[in-house]
């Protein structure tokens, strides 16, 4: 069965206007990305790569374009109706983690479900709790993020990306905020999630995180300039 393309970007355009002077953060994007792939996103820093995954999270409209996700255009729907699918169809990991620091793990990871009418609370129980157990958390369910070190909070907030089992997760700097080894393992969990099948759309300047993907684009100036598959060597 031919892959779903999870993204499809046609000729997408972002232009930000301040004191009448336009600055275009994208222009004329068109991009793919099919279920299951792992994608990162890479180029200097004012490149347009965060404001990509903005509009690819429906955090931004575009304002030139289609954007289609998982087979439905979403490119002129209500900031209602954007909320409720990013909500079932987008998981959200953020470099800064943004977690609630008076709610546990547990809580924290259950909130956005609290937001599916689709579920009852015993559902959303269930499955934040196996959200943490697939990251490793679920023995610090019970702690508040300051109980906590900056690696195993990452995980938390990975375990409330994937809580509610969305289409595509997108990580903005998944790593940015951490120590080297504490980045390797969120880095590992990652690789571990796109071996069992998650889509990933992640946005990193590091060059090493960036080739860990099967495949890479390049931005320069709001602009594709590369879109390639990484072979990453084997090591043994």
């Amino acid at each position: 069965m031919a892959n779903q393309h999870v993204i499809d970007m046609q000729g997408v355009k972002k232009i930000f206007y301040a004191d009448e002077v336009e600055t275009w953060a994208l222009d004329n994007i068109h991009l793919t990305i099919d279920q299951g792939e792992y994608v990162s996103i890479s180029g200097p820093s004012g490149c347009g790569k965060s404001t990509l995954l903005s509009v690819m999270g429906l955090l931004h409209s575009s304002t030139e374009g289609k954007y289609f996700l998982s087979g439905t255009e979403v490119t002129g729907l209500s900031p209602v109706e954007q909320a409720r699918v990013r909500n079932r169809e987008i998981g959200f990991i953020f470099q800064a983690f943004n977690l609630i620091s008076h709610m546990s793990a547990l809580a924290n990871v259950e909130l956005p479900l609290t937001y599916r009418t689709d579920l009852n609370r015993k559902q959303r129980r269930e499955m934040a709790v196996a959200a943490l157990d697939h990251v490793g958390m679920a023995h610090r369910q019970s702690h508040y993020p300051t109980q906590l070190s900056g690696g195993q909070q990452q995980r938390v907030a990975i375990a409330r990306a994937l809580a509610g089992r969305p289409g595509v997760l997108l990580a903005d700097e998944p790593t940015g905020n951490l120590d080297s080894e504490n980045a390797q393992l969120v880095m590992d969990l990652l690789n571990s999630l796109h071996e069992q099948g998650s889509t990933i759309v992640m946005v990193t300047h590091d060059p090493r995180w960036a080739r860990q993907a099967s495949r890479e684009v390049t931005l320069f100036d709001g602009k594709i300039m590369a879109d390639q598959d990484v072979h990453t060597p084997i090591v043994p």
